[in-house]
């Protein structure tokens, strides 16, 4: 097969025109090199770049899973998963991770994919069981690595690498520079590609401080809020319990926002991305957890409620806006009484918002639950279908619609939801009926449980 007409049908798939100078080199090198350490920023390309080259080195004739995958973060996985989905490959993938159901999981790996992709705690779980073949896994890759020795994955990613007792290739992708290299992945003396900016060239990134004149900087937060012109952010802060009293407050105050971290389980996560990323709500209140990897678009505003105390973690954030070529602004709320952090310029433009008070627009669509998926065969088409036939919506009343396994979330404009819900009642999708509701918004657990 000529290697160049494929590329470029893969590349006109995901809509690309040519590969990027970090992704030409990482092809080149992950073809020809047995260890490779690949470091470029957030937001480069990178998953194409190791993705590329896996292609090339699978083997039709193997029926069992070639090219194993670990990711930190469930929200990677998917978003690695579905590049190779666009790719229009003949290839299966599959992906496994803690809070996904493991019959699910079982019952897809039964039918072996050459690609696997998923977190390292499920994975070890999925090894112990014995549920998929080792012995053809020629190339693994550790994404975001950095990530997961962070989060300390350490014990389960020993356990696996040992299992792997055929691989001929491992590539260690990270946005970090400098990060020790653990002796348990037998990666010695890799071959670097060092795409990392001598300095975090974020050129199109302004920094603003504002300054909150009482300690709890809640009401500075509103008026800064209230001056970004209706525009939606993401809002981080440094403890879990920080997210949740902030977003309750604002809610409190007429704006609209989700708080997300990492005590709430699985469904509540995906649910507040789900609210964030269809418009359904404009605010994304976060510890760390959102700063990488998160499928969310892109931002233009990111505010830091709290400093993160790394300036790792704070370039990082601010990766979620100013991506390649737009611009963004991060924003830094201070009260005299923190202490200075080394890494922050404390001489930079001042930002006055105390009277910014003129609450955002409400959002402009409300998140509509439907409880079937791909598992119980409903597509997008279906529920568009269903949507505008019997709940009579027009083209422009239904925003993005995402179909999970069991379950499937619709943006539909705030005005038309009743109707929508009131035309459907009785309605059956696909010869089915369905559970369709306003979808719960994440609260607060009750004390006491």
């Amino acid at each position: 097969m000529n290697k160049n007409h494929h590329s470029n049908n893969i590349l006109s798939n995901l809509g690309i025109k040519n590969l990027n100078e970090m992704q030409e080199a990482a092809q080149d090198a992950i073809l020809n090199d047995n260890n490779v350490l690949l470091l470029s920023p957030t937001g480069s390309g990178k998953t194409l770049a190791f993705l590329l080259p896996v292609l090339e080195l699978l083997q039709p004739e193997i029926l069992s899973v070639q090219c194993l995958i670990l990711v930190p973060s469930r929200e990677l996985g998917l978003q690695i998963e579905q590049v190779w989905k666009k790719m229009g490959t003949s290839y299966k993938v599959n992906i496994c991770y803690g809070g996904h159901s493991i019959d699910t999981e079982i019952k897809n790996l039964s039918n072996p994919p050459a690609v696997l992709i998923g977190t390292p705690g499920r994975i070890a779980d999925h090894i112990d069981r014995g549920t998929f073949r080792t012995d053809k896994i020629q190339t693994l890759i550790l994404d975001e690595f950095d990530k997961s020795l962070q989060l300390g994955f350490h014990e389960q990613m020993s356990y696996i690498i040992g299992k792997l007792t055929k691989l001929n290739k491992r590539i260690l992708v990270s946005a970090t520079s400098d990060i020790e290299i653990p002796k348990y992945t037998r990666v010695v003396n890799p071959t670097v590609l060092d795409f990392i900016p001598e300095e975090e060239e974020k050129t199109n990134l302004s920094v603003k401080m504002v300054v909150s004149p009482v300690k709890d900087k809640l009401g500075t937060l509103f008026n800064l809020i209230c001056s970004l012109k209706s525009q939606s952010a993401i809002i981080f802060c440094n403890h879990r319990d920080a997210a949740e009293r902030i977003s309750d407050t604002l809610n409190e105050k007429g704006i609209y926002s989700v708080y997300y971290h990492g005590g709430m389980d699985q469904d509540e996560r995906e649910r507040a991305l789900i609210q964030f990323r269809n418009g359904s709500t404009s605010y994304l209140i976060t510890t760390d957890l959102a700063a990488r990897g998160l499928d969310i678009p892109e931002m233009k505003h990111v505010i830091h409620y709290h400093l993160p105390l790394k300036e790792d973690e704070f370039t990082h954030r601010n990766g979620r806006t100013a991506r390649m070529q737009a611009s963004g602004t991060a924003y830094i709320i201070i009260h005299e009484s923190e202490k200075q952090l080394d890494y922050i310029d404390y001489g930079i433009e001042i930002l006055h918002v105390e009277n910014a008070t003129v609450l955002p627009k409400p959002p402009e669509f409300q998140t509509v639950y439907i409880s079937g998926g791909k598992k119980t065969k409903l597509n997008k088409f279906d529920i568009v279908g269903f949507f505008s036939q019997k709940g009579k919506l027009g083209k422009d009343d239904l925003g993005l619609i995402e179909v999970k396994d069991f379950v499937s979330f619709a943006a539909v404009k705030y005005n038309k939801v009743k109707d929508l819900l009131k035309n459907v009642k009785d309605e059956k999708m696909k010869g089915k009926r369905f559970k369709i509701e306003v979808a719960r918004k994440v609260v607060k657990k009750e004390e006491g449980r």
